[in-house]
């Protein structure tokens, strides 16, 4: 089992391109079906809740209701483990703090730059690779 923290703008991607064979749209698929266990707090889920309810990636409220429902009942409820770590943007600093309170664990994000170099901070086509491995 593969616990992660999957970044918003991977989630987003997935549901706005029309490409299922793109690498968001297969981690997304991959959560789903229990290949990936996402792991999450309550500001995790308020971000996800307010940047998906964007009218303009029209994104329905059916999926994105499902979406939360699944993480909440599936996923993994974990607390930051507080790091001393400069963030480009102090929003990211939660799901890089989430992802370290389970070990080997990953977190998946389209922005690899915004995060410290880490080994379990991994791009999406990264996460199918070592769910290859698996």
């Amino acid at each position: 089992m593969i616990y992660a923290v999957i970044d918003t703008n991977v989630l987003v991607s997935a549901y706005i391109t029309h490409n299922v064979e793109a690498a968001t749209s297969k981690v997304v698929d991959y959560l789903l079906h229990g290949k990936i266990t996402p792991m999450y707090n309550d500001e995790m889920m308020a971000e996800y809740e307010e940047v998906l309810s964007r009218t303009h990636f029209h994104i329905s409220p059916l999926k994105r209701q499902n979406l939360f429902e699944y993480i909440r009942q599936k996923g993994v409820a974990a607390e930051r483990v507080s790091v001393d770590t400069l963030f480009t943007d102090e929003s990211d600093r939660v799901f890089y703090e989430v992802a370290l309170s389970e070990e080997d664990s990953f977190l998946v994000t389209g922005n690899l730059k915004h995060f410290p170099i880490d080994p379990r901070v991994v791009t999406p086509a990264q996460m199918l690779e070592i769910l290859g491995e698996e």
